[in-house]
């Protein structure tokens, strides 16, 4: 008897959500991990960094996310020795979508915001899809709590007119402190209506100063 390819994907909720600013970025996600109505821990961290400059927040399946950042980190860890530097975040950008691409036929059940400096030092985000499809952008939000997120983002942050928000110089107007406080609003927020996110919320900031993280505390029920 065939088995159903269902059984290997299982979606373990959670939201990440990611601000890019002139000089900065925040990527931030709660640490929720459940299926269903069962809560497996509330203390698991969806914010993984790849680069000294680029981190990857991913909400979806953890078993294929877990797999997507051994795969990120060992091709990043060869470009090193043949390169002897990092790679910069855009370049990481494209390994990721050309990683994502190769799998498009048995995906990894993962979806993906990207988030750091570029070479000029300026914020930036980039957001997926399943299969490869990326965008740099100004801010993006991923995972169960993403509809929810997504229209404040868009009401806070969408520039009135696309030519004052060209997609390859995508940042915010907002300073980073104020970047962080509605990342607080919005995931207080979702948290109020998804169950698959709650707990504790980590934010990451990087800067020209380089990383570094904070934890609030969400609801717990």
């Amino acid at each position: 008897m065939a088995l159903s390819r269902n059984w290997m994907y299982e979606n373990n909720g959670g939201t990440c959500v990611a601000i890019a600013g002139a000089d900065y970025c925040v990527v931030a996600a709660d640490t929720r991990l459940s299926i269903g109505y069962s809560i497996y821990t509330r203390d698991y961290s969806k914010i993984c960094k790849l680069a000294d400059k680029c981190v990857l927040a991913s909400s979806g399946f953890q078993g294929d996310i877990k797999a997507l950042q051994k795969n990120l980190a060992a091709r990043h860890l060869i470009y090193q020795h043949q390169h002897n530097k990092q790679m910069s975040c855009p370049a990481m950008a494209q390994l990721l979508s050309n990683t994502l691409y190769y799998k498009r036929f048995f995906p990894y059940y993962a979806f993906n915001v990207l988030g750091g400096l570029d070479n000029e030092g300026k914020g930036c985000v980039f957001t997926y899809d399943a299969v490869g499809s990326y965008e740099r952008v100004g801010y993006s939000t991923q995972g169960s709590g993403s509809t929810l997120i997504m229209p404040v983002l868009d009401n806070q942050l969408k520039s009135p007119s696309p030519l004052l928000l060209p997609a390859r110089d995508a940042v915010t107007p907002l300073s980073e402190s104020d970047a962080v406080d509605l990342v607080k609003d919005v995931f207080a927020s979702a948290t109020e209506r998804d169950i698959y996110t709650g707990d504790k919320l980590e934010i990451v900031v990087i800067n020209a100063s380089g990383i570094r993280r904070e934890f609030i505390e969400l609801r717990k029920d």
